[in-house]
């Protein structure tokens, strides 16, 4: 059962399981379960993705229910008028916040420009050693593209080398190791945590936040992070 954050005539949200696929694809043939198809039996009805997330990526997923939603939710999106925030667990300590500009070329080779900010929120120091270094470092940061590339934000982290833990094949495989065999996690810590944007019929604003799941949660644990007073409003109730 996908858990629904929001839902009304025209749209739904729900908060994706990190490792979902959001509709069928042939890049992807391992998987036999998608957000599309078990989000269309549970509401007994036809669903439409306004948006896609990486399957390696949790959090909040829109879909229209009807074709004029739909076209609406796409225009936003199109024109940048969805507010989206993801928050990352990533390798080494990042700046107080930051931008990046780097361009970043799609699936058919065509080189588009892309926006990142981002806002450091927690840092921490892990007493675990790991190649030449003799403990660990790593950030919690929250994430606002300004754009919406192919990848993007696990490419713009990868391009300022604080790769996002889990992430394959723009991370970092030593630290993905480490997580591995030392906390079995296998889980790519990105996390869609909101989405705000203008409802397709009424012009209300809407602002769904998605709380963390499960593995991630275990890892805002084990880095001490859980009473952060930045981080409690995705904590799950």
């Amino acid at each position: 059962m996908l858990t629904i954050l929001y839902q009304d005539s025209d749209v739904v949200i729900i908060n994706k399981p990190h490792g979902l696929l959001v509709h069928r694809s042939r890049i992807a043939r391992d998987a036999n379960e998608f957000a599309l198809q078990l989000l269309r039996d549970q509401l007994g009805q036809a669903v439409y993705p306004a948006h896609r997330i990486d399957r390696k990526t949790g959090g909040a997923l829109l879909f229209a229910l009807n074709h004029n939603a739909l076209s609406n939710l796409q225009t936003q999106f199109k024109e940048n008028n969805i507010d989206k925030q993801y928050l990352a667990v990533v390798r080494g300590y990042t700046q107080e916040e930051g931008e990046i500009d780097y361009a970043l070329e799609n699936d058919r080779g065509k080189v588009q420009a892309a926006f990142t900010k981002y806002q450091t929120l927690a840092q921490a120091e892990l007493n675990v050693p790991l190649g030449k270094h003799p403990t660990t470092r790593y950030s919690l940061v929250l994430v606002k593209p300004k754009t919406g590339r192919y990848h993007q934000i696990r490419k713009h982290f990868k391009h300022i080398f604080h790769p996002i833990i889990g992430d394959r094949p723009h991370g970092c495989n030593k630290q993905n190791r480490l997580f591995k065999e030392r906390w079995q996690m296998n889980t790519m810590l990105l996390h869609a945590a909101s989405l705000s944007f203008t409802h397709p019929s009424n012009n209300k604003p809407i602002l769904a936040k998605a709380p963390l799941q499960t593995e991630f949660m275990r890892m805002v644990h084990l880095m001490g992070w859980a009473n952060h007073q930045e981080i409690q409003t995705f904590l799950p109730s």
